[in-house]
């Protein structure tokens, strides 16, 4: 008997219905050669320092660095009856051999092989390695199975992963709580992801607006925007630093003759985008849908497991395999019935075939697995749920556009002058839509003028002044802090380190998700809308961690040295005592170091589950008196408010009380000068204490968004 262990019980009742094992049993069904069972997820996983020695239950600077020999390993407790279900049907007598079916990449590795050497097998491991869940992909890969000893390099590197994050994760957090007083989880990719958050954080804070003014000119048929020609920042030519200036602008040329100075085209090509790869899948549905990288992720996860309905989502490539032409071609053949006149578009060459080119099939960037594309078998379009089928929809799109032809149009610029000023106007003429048929529903309208020619004449009919205020840069997205993460490490000056972070940035494809969500978990983030901002708590941890850990360049020096591992190229034991090294300066540098942080003070849990307060719950805001009362301001986790509370005082500004009209989370800073001018004017808007109440008016607005405020009573 062969047994066949899947990462999930939906995956292993698909390969089960493949190799016909109908015979049902607790967590496994058999057939006559194969007998499938399957984990759920992680089984097995490393053992906590008190599981190792006692000692570590009370934390303690003494006892850190926490550097054992090897890390144990131990069963979840959760789900130890699957676990001895494996257990005892791996081991059987009658097992001739097992064959590893988890997730084909570096997690899905290491959850098999923990689950293996916890059960202390010895049975000789096949690999089954597939993109696709679909039976023919099923048939296929276990028609070329492969021996796991060409995957030792990958669960070495999978191993390190898991044991390097723990000695950091484990040694770092609880050296920087003991000394800072306050509850810090730090960690390798978590850390640099967040200080990405928080440089986002300074730039709005410190940002500075400035007015200008704009003066558009109405020609009739068209209209322009006066410019400087002589500016030497192009993006600010239209920029005019005073309200008179303007005016004087408005009164020279309304009414009065103008000639076309110049017109300009410029031909240009837009080629169709790449295949997704799972970032730029997250990214896109971030855009256009407003789902987070997480609801991406399992989303396609469930078009991948539950519907069969598109490839393995968990990868970093955006191309496929030229072996896979054949089957694209059948992929776009068997799309639902409302995709087929767009496959009908594709200009296919003669005997039907694919118009091939390296933007799609390019074997030498393909890494475990390929781009993201729909399977050859028919999405059941009717049954998938609507947010399902708005993913599907983005892929099966992209994965016909990407055959297209580019957008070609005529970008135009005309220059046009009136009384000694210009006024510039642009346009676009479509000469070959291109790809972007495949999108009818997202084409805007053109931004189309009539025929111009250098000389023409117009009168200027109207011409208006407007107000504008720069704007500090927006907060970050699920999409633009994607980005950042897989972009994390391009200012380098290591050019080998850089050109590794190019591929692997901060995170994989696979954990980036996770990743922004534990950030949020753990407090040092938080959403508003679609935004992503960095919370006291994080911008605090920053300031204190050191640049070995908040930098992507540690990162990027561990993604080399775990790449290099999968590829057999690196001995283990050397990263591993790297590793050793950076956790002892982490713990060495919270030591010694004279940085200070006060940290919002957080609730903890005692014994039994009961909510007591930790030490130093509330902090004084130092020189900030109570309006009502003249009493010190305090603060804790989720508010300022005033040190007489016992007394009857109940003056309160709740932090996250403007978030929901746009507003900023209100920190030690904000509430200071709040108390002493009534107003503070920022980047962002207007906040005002008046009437018993607090306001928050968006800049540019002319009422504020949030109107009811945040009472404190008399």
């Amino acid at each position: 008997m062969i047994v066949v262990v899947a990462e999930k019980p939906s995956v292993g009742r698909d390969i089960a219905r493949v190799l016909q094992c109908r015979e049902k049993g607790e967590g496994f069904l058999k057939g006559e050669n194969y007998l499938v069972t399957w984990a759920v997820g992680h089984l097995v996983t490393l053992c906590e320092p008190d599981e190792i020695d006692e000692k570590y239950k009370k934390w303690r600077m003494d006892d850190l660095p926490i550097l054992p020999d090897t890390i144990p390993t131990k069963v979840i407790s959760k789900t130890k009856s699957q676990f001895s279900v494996i257990k005892k049907l791996i081991n059987d007598a009658a097992t001739e051999k097992v064959i590893c079916a988890t997730d084909a990449g570096r997690e899905g590795e290491l959850i098999f092989r923990l689950i293996y050497n916890q059960a202390k097998c010895k049975k000789p491991i096949d690999r089954l390695w597939i993109s696709s869940m679909t039976d023919e992909a099923i048939r296929e890969g276990f028609a070329a199975l492969k021996p796991a000893a060409e995957y030792e390099g990958l669960y070495r590197s999978a191993t390190c992963r898991a044991e390097a994050d723990w000695l950091v994760g484990m040694n770092a957090s609880r050296a920087f709580t003991l000394r800072f007083d306050a509850l810090l989880s730090i960690g390798r990719v978590q850390t640099p992801t967040l200080a990405i958050l928080v440089k986002r954080y300074h730039e709005i804070a410190d940002f500075k607006p400035e007015d200008y003014y704009t003066v558009t000119a109405d020609f009739g048929d068209y209209s322009g925007q006066w410019f400087d020609e002589n500016a030497q920042d192009e993006k600010k030519a239209n920029r005019i630093p005073d309200a008179e200036r303007a005016k004087q602008i408005v009164s020279a040329v309304k009414g009065k003759a103008a000639r076309v100075k110049s017109v300009e085209a410029e031909e240009k090509k837009d080629w169709p985008p790449t295949l997704y790869d799972l970032t730029s899948l997250q990214r896109e549905a971030n855009r256009k849908l407003g789902f987070t990288a997480d609801k991406t992720l399992k989303l396609a996860q469930e078009l991948y497991e539950k519907w069969k309905a598109v490839t393995y989502p968990r990868t970093d490539s955006r191309y496929l395999p030229l072996d896979m032409i054949g089957r694209t071609k059948l992929t776009l053949q068997k799309l639902p019935p409302d995709y087929q006149p767009f496959v009908e578009g594709i200009p296919w060459r003669e005997e039907g075939k694919l118009p091939v080119s390296k933007r799609i099939f390019d074997n030498a960037k393909i890494s475990d697995h390929h781009a993201i594309i729909p399977t050859p078998q028919t999405a059941p379009l009717e049954k998938l749920p609507p947010d399902a089928k708005k993913l599907f929809d983005m892929i099966a799109r992209r994965t016909i556009a990407v055959f297209y032809p580019p957008h070609e149009y005529d970008s135009i610029k005309v220059i046009t002058a009136c009384q000694g000023h210009v006024f510039k106007t642009t346009g676009k003429t479509v000469r070959v839509n291109g790809w972007k048929d495949v999108y009818p529903a997202e084409e805007k309208a053109d931004d189309a003028l009539p025929a111009l020619q250098a000389g023409d004449r117009r009168t200027v009919g109207k011409a208006t002044s407007k107000k504008e205020t720069t704007k500090p840069p927006a907060p970050h997205t699920d999409a633009s802090l994607l980005a950042a993460m897989e972009n994390a490490g391009r200012e380098l000056e290591d050019e080998k380190l850089r050109e590794q972070m190019k591929g692997s940035g901060l995170g994989t494809p696979a954990t980036r998700a996770a990743i922004i969500e534990r950030l949020i978990q753990v407090g040092y983030a938080s959403r508003r809308g679609r935004a992503i901002q960095a919370t006291e708590k994080g911008v605090s941890l920053i300031a204190i961690a050191p640049e070995e850990i908040a930098s992507p360049e540690t990162t990027g020096k561990w993604e080399l040295a775990l790449d290099e591992i999968a590829k057999n190229q690196r001995d283990t034991q050397r990263f591993m005592q790297g590793i050793r090294n950076l956790t002892t300066f982490l713990i060495n540098y919270a030591r010694e170091t004279k940085a200070e942080a006060n940290f919002p003070a957080e609730m903890r849990r005692g014994k039994g589950g009961a909510k007591r307060k930790a030490a130093g719950t509330s902090k004084a805001v130092e020189g900030v008196k109570c309006p009502l009362c003249g009493k010190p301001v305090q603060e804790n986790s989720k508010a300022f408010g005033c040190s007489a509370w016992r007394e009857g005082c109940h003056f309160t500004l709740w932090k996250n009380g403007l978030t929901r009209g746009g507003g900023p989370i209100l920190n030690e800073k904000l509430v200071a000068l709040l108390l002493e001018k009534g107003a503070v004017k920022g980047s962002t808007g207007v906040i005002a204490l008046a009437g018993g109440q607090i306001s928050f008016t968006p800049a540019g607005a002319d009422a504020p968004s949030v109107i009811q405020g945040i009472e404190y009573q008399k």
